[in-house]
């Protein structure tokens, strides 16, 4: 088999490609939550989370009010699970594979903070009572063991001009959900009549 020469394949190609590791990169890093890294995490009202399983990997969403994630001390992290489309695909990687990656991100501010762990999947009643939301508790609560924590620079955020661009108006030609599921689909689900429903079943399933 023909090796391509322009491919990537060890370390050693990889550190020459983009040279040594900056100090600044490097101390960053810390084993817990450093106060500062709370302050960021309770002022984040999104965040990415990634988990790895026997199906594949899986990067979803999560989000709420500011302060939905709870710092529990420096070492844990508590991580409501509210209702969806009953997928679970996080939930089922965690069970098979406790490490997950969180990537923390607040309007407005171009550094992210990631941090990763292991996470425990747990039903607690008195847990769960913490994160009550219009009378209505997560379904489950993840305990994230933290191992390590650092904040991302800026540059992925200033070169998207991601917070710039908040405010704009979308693409034109964009599919809608619904346009999206028929394709997918087949035609087997209705996008038209999905699209319709979609407001009010957002209204009343999002807690």
């Amino acid at each position: 088999m023909t090796t391509n020469p322009h491919h990537i394949t060890s370390t050693e190609q990889l550190a020459a490609l983009y040279g040594p590791i900056s100090e600044a990169a490097l101390k960053k890093e810390v084993p817990y939550l450093h106060p500062l890294y709370q302050k960021l995490i309770e002022a984040s009202p999104f965040f990415i989370m990634a988990t790895n399983g026997e199906h594949g990997l899986d990067a979803s969403p999560r989000g709420d009010p500011p302060g939905f994630v709870v710092v529990e001390n420096q070492h844990t992290l508590l991580l409501p699970e509210r209702r969806g489309n009953n997928r679970v695909d996080s939930l089922h990687n965690l069970i098979q594979d406790p490490r997950i990656g969180l990537l923390f991100m607040i309007p407005g501010m171009r550094e992210s903070l990631r941090v990763n762990g292991r996470a425990l999947i747990s039903t607690e009643p008195a847990l769960l009572e913490r994160f009550i939301v219009q009378g209505q508790p997560p379904k489950c609560v993840l305990i994230v063991t933290v191992e390590t924590a650092y904040f991302q620079c800026a540059r992925a955020a200033q070169r998207a001009q991601l917070w710039q661009r908040a405010g704009e108006p979308l693409p034109t030609g964009l599919p809608t959900p619904g346009e999206l599921l028929s394709a997918t689909s087949d035609g087997a689900v209705d996008g038209e009549k999905y699209d319709r429903d979609l407001p009010q079943r957002l209204l009343t399933t999002m807690y």
